[in-house]
């Protein structure tokens, strides 16, 4: 139970107590700020950061409330209560807060900025992340949940022991924090431009809020405040399409004339011999290697299964994954179509030299295309997209480190101190995740990223000691290393690791066309699986566990 006595558990019950008060003082902190911001820049937009300020006073409301319910519950009670929301998400919640996580601020901003940039093409990121729902929901969801696991790494733990899972939780913690500063990033961009405040500040502000909510109300805030930001998000990008679109062209004339300009990229797909395709060559390869990893990178995330593991029941669990995934693509379409329009326009004719860098493509569209009430609905639309993502993404990776890392080597006997770690973990990954908004450069090459290390490390690992009985420690480890060194080898600017193993197909740029991720992938799959049987007499195998479900 929470602990008495203390001046931070006065606040705490204060605040969950009596959440319109918080949430207006909070309002009213926040305006004491704007108006310090008014004197400090010319370009500061009023009408905009009031409509912020209501926005993060609600998220702030929502969130805080849903904090009460753990007051009585005993210490496990608290545990579950605070991670899996009582393991009590209906469908309907489930499918809101499944869907609101995924289609992030790096979602939204990330595919924009792809289809201006690079082509249609190049933008898989929505496509794939829909698929992973889907394949998650029809072959993972359902016996994750009967298993009653309480986070991604339990299947692991089970078969690969406790010090295993701690070093897996690396790579998941780095997906997490990478993710989140994707997101935060996305937002500071777009305050940036359409508030006339400082980027920096933007961030910082949001992820306060994010954080400070997730870790008063856990899991249960983070459903609720969830339902709330996928309708703003949704209506919201969809309501600003008409005013962007140039006047009396319809959907169809602008893809036209963003084909023109693109070419081959403005297609979803490159040919099936793309390889011979001269627009293509070895690209094509890089473009497979891309998707799969998207789509079977996007599975092992805890951000993920901590909404499968909420739900219900099983069929909960399989329905939400498959729903969600289908609202992934409606959510991702208008910023496919800000994309377009960005690509297509003549900044110049307009007096302006177009987007500085490619980070703020779509809030650069809203803020000189759209009139000013409809560019605060965008900014509204993209507020909602970033939050409904940080505050999963911290709450993730605080679930995991201190159920999976805390849990078994510093609370055998007893959970009483869990939430107060998971509490504190929510504050860390939460900054470190802040620091790393303020360095980024490209939202979708993080966004991107995030997704590269679970799919080559923690892939492979989840799969086979879900489905693989005769996997044992000893090979879990020697996929870990395999993975790390041949992925690694391949090189990563975003990280500014230089390319170290002969990989073919490097370009002239020193760009891998070769698929080396899924490379990684196998390789670690293959190597854990013959390891593992020859080493079956040292490291006997382990089974997975069903877990009762505290009552």
């Amino acid at each position: 139970m929470i602990r008495t006595g203390s001046s931070l558990h006065r606040f705490y019950l204060y605040v969950v107590h009596h959440p319109l008060v918080s949430a207006t003082l909070v309002f009213s902190a926040l305006l004491l700020i704007g108006l310090l911001l008014q004197n400090l820049s010319g370009d500061f937009q009023w009408p905009s950061y009031a409509v912020m300020c209501l926005f993060y006073s609600a998220m702030f409301y929502v969130g805080s409330r849903s904090g009460k319910k753990r007051e009585t519950l005993s210490d496990e009670k608290e545990v579950e209560e605070m991670i899996l929301a009582g393991r009590s998400l209906p469908l309907g919640l489930a499918l809101f807060t499944m869907t609101a996580t995924w289609v992030g601020g790096g979602f939204i901003n990330g595919t924009a900025e792809s289809v201006a940039v690079h082509g249609l093409a190049w933008a898989q990121a929505p496509w794939g992340y829909a698929l992973s729902l889907m394949f998650g929901g029809i072959f993972l969801a359902k016996k994750m949940r009967s298993y009653n696991f309480s986070t991604l790494l339990d299947p692991i733990s089970d078969r690969f022991g406790d010090k295993m899972t701690a070093l897996l939780y690396i790579p998941a913690l780095l997906g997490e924090v990478f993710w989140t500063g994707a997101v935060l990033t996305a937002l500071g961009t777009t305050f940036g431009s359409i508030l006339g405040i400082d980027f920096n500040l933007a961030i910082i502000l949001s992820a306060l809020i994010a954080i400070t909510y997730t870790a008063i109300g856990g899991m249960r805030a983070v459903a609720n405040t969830d339902v709330l930001q996928l309708g703003i998000l949704i209506v919201g990008l969809w309501l600003t399409i008409p005013f962007l679109l140039p006047e009396g062209m319809g959907l169809a004339a602008l893809y036209g004339s963003y084909k023109g300009e693109m070419g081959p990229m403005a297609n979803l797909f490159p040919p099936l011999d793309g390889w011979k395709d001269p627009n293509w060559g070895d690209s094509y390869f890089l473009w497979w290697d891309s998707a799969l990893l998207l789509i079977f990178g996007g599975i092992p995330w805890h951000v993920y299964f901590q909404r499968v593991l909420s739900s219900q029941n099983g069929n909960v669990a399989r329905w939400l994954s498959i729903g969600a995934g289908v609202l992934c693509i409606v959510a991702a379409m208008p910023a496919m179509i800000i994309g377009m329009i960005e690509a297509t326009t003549d900044w110049n004719a307009m007096g302006l030299e177009g987007p500085e860098v490619s980070a703020v493509v779509l809030p650069y569209v809203l803020q000189n295309l759209a009139p000013a009430v409809i560019a605060i609905i965008g900014l509204g639309a993209l507020a909602s997209a970033v939050m409904s993502s940080a505050d999963s993404s911290i709450l993730s990776a605080s679930s995991l480190g201190a159920w999976n890392v805390y849990r078994p080597f510093f609370a055998k006997k007893s959970q009483a101190g869990i939430p107060k770690v998971i509490k504190r973990l929510i504050w860390i990954v939460g900054i470190a995740a802040t620091l790393i908004a303020l360095q980024v450069q490209s939202v979708y090459e993080l966004w991107f990223l995030c997704s590269d290390f679970v799919y080559c490390i923690l892939f492979p690992q989840l799969i086979l000691a879900l489905f693989d009985k005769k996997t044992n420690t000893v090979g879990s480890l020697a996929g870990f290393l395999v993975a790390l060194f041949l992925r690694l080898g391949g090189g990563e600017t975003v990280l500014g690791i230089p390319t170290f193993l002969p990989y073919p197909m490097i370009d002239a740029d020193g760009v891998v066309n070769f698929p080396f991720r899924t490379t990684a992938m196998l390789g670690s799959m293959l190597t854990i699986m013959i390891v593992s049987r020859l080493t079956a007499s040292y490291s006997p195998p382990r089974p997975l566990v069903v877990r009762d479900v505290q009552k």
